[in-house]
């Protein structure tokens, strides 16, 4: 339990099976592959009329024009955005933006979604970008 909380993906008691080990290595192994291959985004991105600057935790929109962002908002949306068009769970957003052992209750995810809804969606009620997914998570899309 221990080695979990210091940032281990997984452990195995003794005595184990072989061949679950070896399941288990080439899952992480695939893994490590998927994350290596996600492309990263750089200081700064632009979707829409919108352009968020990460290094300067900011961002220009159409409605607001330039407005400060959070160094939780700006993890959030680097987070979807380098997972385009895949669902992020809620899990996942709590471990990258929060961390392991701060998990704030699933409604400030929920916020962090409506005020970027908010900022970035021309009708925040049928949302272009950002999309929740029911009882799993969130989605960043270009459509």
């Amino acid at each position: 339990m221990l080695g979990l909380k210091k940032g281990a993906d997984d452990y195995l008691t003794k005595p184990f099976n072989l061949e679950e080990l070896l399941l288990r290595v080439n899952k992480l192994i695939n893994k490590n592959k998927k994350l290596q291959e996600r492309s990263t985004v750089g200081n700064s991105y632009t979707f829409g009329e919108n352009i968020i600057d990460f290094k300067a935790q900011e961002a220009s929109t159409r409605s607001y024009g330039k407005i400060q962002l959070s160094k939780k908002e700006t993890m959030l949306l680097k987070l979807l955005i380098e997972n385009k068009n895949e669902v992020v769970p809620r899990e996942k957003i709590l471990q990258a933006v929060w961390g392991y052992n701060v998990y704030p209750t699933t409604r400030t995810i929920d916020n962090f979604i409506l005020n970027f809804r908010k900022y970035f969606e021309e009708d925040s009620r049928n949302p272009r970008f950002f999309h929740s997914v029911r009882g799993v998570g969130y989605k960043y899309s270009e459509q």
